[in-house]
């Protein structure tokens, strides 16, 4: 069993990570950057090593000393988080010829999956759907023609080594597909120090599905359920829901299937997420996998009961699941909002300052992770996020009102600092979202509308949503017709994978 972890992250994700270390009994290393000297997580932790400057290049992502800090402080192991290193088959390599256990899949199968091109084959090769395109990087904008004429329009450039939503451009004309091409190609040579990139199809009324899968060393896996994250401004998440209504009991367990396989196919062990889109039928297609845990991994552990940090350490330890697939049953709905400091009428600019006021909802069912304590200061070299609200509730109708009363109780204050609380009322008070007509474009589409409803709400606070006008919406719901009969309809014939084969949740 693992003594000692070193967490190599901060924020709340090392919050998260140190308070399960503590109940099972494993001793606490933290990190921290200069900034970061009096954070909460250096308070819940039994040593902590300064590593450098603010800047994550000399502290988060200096391997150097996060590594030399584990192995001063007698660590045997290292939880990454997510963000920074957690996706580094490097540091993972490292770590391991270090002797430190590494919480997170092999070395190799990160470098893997974390090129979406080489995913995407893999997943073909294990006989998931994907949407039609291509499997490995094209080279030149002559063979991106060629492929655009077999796919159709209107299709996306995607950076094989992307992430975080980065080097991704959407075409809707052959005329701009040359121009695309060549940009995309170079945003991901200077953001992922790669310049290959695929095509494939766009869906531009899809759902963004993830599945979360759990495995252990010793080939068995289990999924833990679906989350729709749809919600999303400019393909970063603002708001997770699970389970996904749009998707029927069928429709779930198959995609959940799907998701195991996939992991187990290459070799997963860990927690992970398989991503999907989904389309206006019901019709999934594998996008890419998250190796490491979800940001918004509470949504899946309020549906379902299970610590998903606790079980990562478990497998890393040797382990064998405890779970069978029989064992996962979701119950009621739940919601996660990231409330980041931000000011959504500025363009999302980052909004860092002293946390005058800090104070966080309370009541039945409702969470709040933050790495953040009043009197705390946002830094601007980090991420935004200040802390993820989550609730749960029988069914998603109780779950959307649960959360606006979260909202309207969460307050933080302090000179220069601006929220999205107001923006997440304003979405849970939209026609289209209570009702899950929503898809991945949505925001783009109606932010100005969404906006000005936050500025209402923020200039007079409401006490809460009004009395529904029917009974709870139901968690499984028909998918509604694309309201966009322009668009064309997807290639006929087979795609790369023409094939499902049968599954097995388990092995």
């Amino acid at each position: 069993m693992i003594g000692r972890m070193l967490v190599a992250n901060r924020g709340e994700i090392a919050v998260r990570v140190a308070r399960a270390c503590r109940e099972l009994g494993i001793e606490v290393v933290a990190v921290y950057s200069t900034s970061d000297r009096n954070s909460a997580v250096v308070d819940l932790a039994d040593e902590a090593v300064h590593i450098g400057p603010a800047a994550p290049r000399r502290s988060y992502l200096n391997v150097a000393a996060i590594v030399e800090a584990a192995l001063r402080t007698g660590a045997d192991a290292v939880h990454p988080g997510y963000g920074f290193l957690s996706e580094d088959p490097d540091f993972a390599e490292i770590c391991a010829a270090e002797g430190l256990t590494f919480v997170g899949p092999p070395p190799a199968v990160m470098q893997l999956m974390g090129n979406k091109a080489t995913a995407r084959r893999l997943m073909a090769d294990a006989g998931l759907p994907l949407l039609p395109g291509v499997v490995e990087p094209v080279g030149t904008a002559d063979e991106a023609r060629e492929v655009a004429a077999r796919i159709g329009y209107p299709l996306i450039i995607k950076a094989a080594a992307g992430g975080g939503g980065r080097g991704m451009t959407v075409v809707r004309e052959p005329a701009d597909l040359a121009e695309a091409f060549t940009s995309t190609r170079a945003t991901a040579r200077a953001v992922f120090r790669d310049p290959a990139v695929y095509l494939e199809r766009h869906l531009p009324r899809a759902r963004h599905v993830e599945v979360q899968v759990l495995c252990d060393t010793h080939g068995n896996g289990v999924s833990l359920g679906e989350r729709d994250c749809s919600l999303q401004r400019r393909h970063q998440k603002l708001l997770e829901e699970g389970p996904a209504a749009h998707l029927s009991p069928a429709q779930r367990t198959e995609l959940g299937r799907l998701a195991v396989h996939g992991a187990l196919s290459v070799g997963y062990t860990g927690a992970g997420t398989m991503e999907f889109l989904v389309d206006g039928s019901g019709s999934a297609y594998f996008m890419e996998m998250n190796a490491r845990i979800q940001v918004e991994h509470p949504v899946t552990e309020l549906l379902t009961g299970v610590d998903l940090v606790r079980e990562q350490i478990l497998v890393a330890a040797g382990r064998r699941l405890h779970l069978e697939q029989s064992d996962v049953v979701p119950r009621g709905a739940a919601i996660e909002c990231r409330i980041n400091a931000e000011d959504p009428t500025r363009g999302f600019a980052p909004a860092p300052g002293r946390l005058d006021v800090l104070q966080a909802p309370d009541g039945p069912w409702t969470r709040f992770d933050t790495g953040y304590r009043q009197g705390d200061t946002v830094s601007p070299d980090y991420d935004s996020l200040l802390g993820k609200l989550v609730v749960w509730a029988p069914d998603r109708e109780q779950a959307i009102r649960r959360m606006d009363r979260a909202l309207a109780e969460l307050r933080v204050e302090g000179p220069g600092v601006h929220t999205t609380v107001a923006l997440h009322r304003a979405l849970l008070r939209d026609p289209d979202v209570t009702a899950d007509r929503h898809d991945v474009q949505f925001l783009d589409r109606q932010l100005p509308e969404v906006l000005a409803r936050a500025r209402s709400l923020a200039d007079n606070p409401a006490p809460g949503l009004p009395a529904p006008a029917r009974g709870p919406l139901s968690l499984v719901q028909t998918p509604a017709a694309d309201p966009r009969p322009d668009v064309p309809p997807l290639p006929e014939g087979p795609t790369p994978c023409p094939t499902r084969p049968s599954l097995s949740a388990t092995s």
